[in-house]
């Protein structure tokens, strides 16, 4: 089976196990029905040509933020200032567990993130 991560979540579960599920399933599971999913890692691809409407955070662990195109300003929100982090072409960023952030788009990007989904908060720009 190929998966496609721009097009659905991949689920890694913390037995090993690798599962495609559509975002809009995985978000519209109930937080204790999520259980299983929540524990585990998500990956996901997005492709952006605007800044996120949102911040973001994952208070169960860290986000690896990987660029594999475009040119990005991550804005991390860190005992009460922002911290801005460009990266352009390709490139990581390891966003800590817990930590609010952002992105600005510089030019249109493709996104690749993998995070525990469980408890993911979101807040407006």
């Amino acid at each position: 089976m190929v998966l496609h991560p721009q097009h659905s979540y991949v689920h890694l579960a913390e037995d090993g196990a690798a599962q495609a599920l559509s975002a809009e399933d995985f978000w519209q599971q109930p937080a204790a029905g999520s259980d299983g999913n929540g524990q585990g890692w998500l990956i996901s691809e997005y492709e952006f040509t605007a800044d996120w409407p949102t911040w973001e955070m994952h208070p169960e662990g860290d986000e690896f933020v990987y660029l594999l195109s475009g040119a990005v300003e991550l804005l991390l929100e860190r005992d009460g200032s922002i911290e801005h982090i460009a990266v352009e072409g390709t490139g990581a960023v390891v966003v800590p567990r817990g930590v609010w952030h952002t992105a600005k788009v510089r030019t249109p990007s493709r996104m690749l993130h993998v995070t525990r989904g469980a408890g993911t908060q979101t807040r407006p720009v």
